[in-house]
């Protein structure tokens, strides 16, 4: 996919670390101009735009909280003051407070959600008039297989990233005859600082169901993205890519 992406703009949320990371690096070695938002940590977001860069061509961060919709708004008008289009949208911001239902606070609950799902609202919906002007565009969303299955301390992220797969096949019905291709990717355990802080025990666990024996890299995953905003998938519409190694083919 060398250069799938020559002349091309993306736009990655949460692309300082992990699968967000991967996505701007996998876009910009396709030849695309990538800007990319960070909440907190320049010192990563300094070294994704060093490690993109040497692909070549533009890689700009923003700081933006995807639960801020004014910095949203300001986000995407930046990206269009600079290159006069969006092509690619990467909806990857996301965060975790896992606890169990019984202690888990409505505070704890709404915050998921609202960075998880509305976050990827927020953009997609300044995104979409841009691209709906061009009649072209896609748009990618970032779920988990949190959305298929249930996961015991996790009601807020699997809630939000089950919405994420609803909200992405009604944006396909919605966009797709403006000519704005919408998909998903549901990740199963992917080496990232998510996983990394997982107890031994219960990644042991995890890897005993899945097929492939092994957690899953950022690159696998971003691999993915980036087929499905190459022309080559322009026949996939409103699809849920799951990339775990199996692990859902052995979920009861």
């Amino acid at each position: 996919m060398e250069k799938a992406f020559a002349g091309k703009v993306a736009l990655v949320t949460g692309g300082s670390r992990g699968i967000g990371q991967a996505c701007v690096e996998a876009l910009a070695k396709g030849g695309a101009e990538v800007v990319f938002t960070y909440r907190h940590n320049e010192t990563a977001a300094e070294q994704t735009t060093a490690a993109a860069k040497a692909h070549g061509g533009r890689v700009i961060p923003l700081k933006c909280d995807s639960a801020d919709t004014a910095q949203v708004n300001q986000t995407v008008e930046q990206v269009i003051a600079t290159f006069e289009q969006l092509d690619i949208l990467v909806l990857n911001a996301g965060i975790t407070k896992d606890q169990y239902l019984m202690l888990m606070s409505e505070e704890e609950f709404a915050q998921v959600l609202d960075t998880n799902l509305v976050g990827a609202f927020r953009f997609a919906k300044a995104a979409c008039r841009p691209m709906m002007t061009r009649r072209a565009g896609t748009i990618i969303t970032v779920s988990s297989v949190a959305a298929l299955f249930g996961i015991a301390g996790q009601t807020n992220y699997c809630a939000s990233k089950g919405g994420l797969v609803a909200f992405t096949q009604a944006m396909a019905a919605e966009l797709s005859p403006k000519g704005i291709r919408v998909n998903a990717v549901a990740p199963g355990f992917i080496e990232t600082d998510m996983t990394a802080r997982m107890p031994r025990k219960i990644k042991l666990e995890a890897k005993q169901r899945i097929l492939a024996g092994r957690f899953g890299t950022p690159q696998e995953v971003a691999g993915v993205v980036a087929f499905l905003a190459s022309d080559a998938a322009e026949y996939i519409i409103g699809q849920t890519l799951v990339v775990d190694g199996g692990l859902t083919s052995t979920v009861a």
